[in-house]
Parts: structure tokens; C-alpha cells; sequence
């Protein structure tokens, strides 16, 4: 197995060699380039390792066979992605933060209520 940045070599106590990862100090950013999908970017020590973490999901030998604490490892970029991704959308969403629902709900109708206005008027003018 060719190891990359995220994976160490140990010999566990019965002498037999295992692999766990460096470090679970990974950030996570999500990007909007043009596509339909984000592209995400993993960050460690200010170095992309995003291809290292690409090479451990989508290599021929399951992480999860020969990585003990992979899981974790998995879990906790889980996470991160999401809250990245949710930052993004954030980013992109026209609705006011730090409202209530009922708030909420009440400004959805009215953008809905001006993007209508244009359609109300050509109809009346008609």
C-alpha cells in the first residue's frame, strides 16, 4: 500500500503493523466555479490534501480494512462538509439570517409578492 500525507504506519502491541491517520485537523471548504455541483477543497497546515483524501475514498482497497480509526475519520469530514456546503448556500441565499419562522415566512410572500407586481401590471395595462 503506497501511504500518502494522511495515513501513518504503527506496530500495534501484538507486533503486527497497522495504519491509523495523522490527524484529524482537517478543513473543509466548499467553492461554487461555474458548474452545477460545488467543488469541495480539504485543507491541512494551510496544504491542499485533496488529493490525498481522494485517493483514500476512491482507491482500489477499502480504507475501512486496513484504517482503525478511518471511521472517525470519515465522520468527522462528514460534518464538515456539510457545514461547508451549508456556508456556501448561505452565501447564495437572498432570505435575511437570524429570523424567526414565522418571519421567515412572512418575507418569502413578499418576495414572492414583488416578483409578481411586474406580471400584475402588464395584465392591468393590457
Amino acid at each position: 500500500m503506497k501511504l500518502n500525507r494522511l495515513v501513518t504506519q504503527y506496530e500495534k502491541k501484538t507486533g503486527e503493523i497497522g495504519y491509523k491517520m495523522t490527524t484529524f485537523d482537517i478543513d473543509v471548504i466548499a467553492k461554487q466555479n461555474g458548474g452545477l455541483a460545488p467543488t469541495i477543497l480539504y485543507f491541512h497546515d494551510n496544504q491542499d490534501v485533496t488529493d490525498d483524501i481522494r485517493t483514500l475514498r476512491f482507491g482500489f482497497d477499502s480504507p475501512y480494512s486496513y484504517i482503525d480509526d478511518y471511521e472517525q475519520f470519515q465522520t468527522m469530514l462528514y460534518h464538515k462538509e456539510q457545514q461547508a456546503l451549508n456556508n456556501l448556500y448561505d452565501s447564495f441565499s437572498v432570505r435575511p439570517k437570524n429570523m424567526s419562522t414565522s418571519k421567515q415566512v412572512l418575507w418569502s410572500f413578499g418576495v414572492l409578492l414583488l416578483m409578481t407586481i411586474p406580471i400584475l401590471v402588464a395584465m392591468i395595462l393590457r
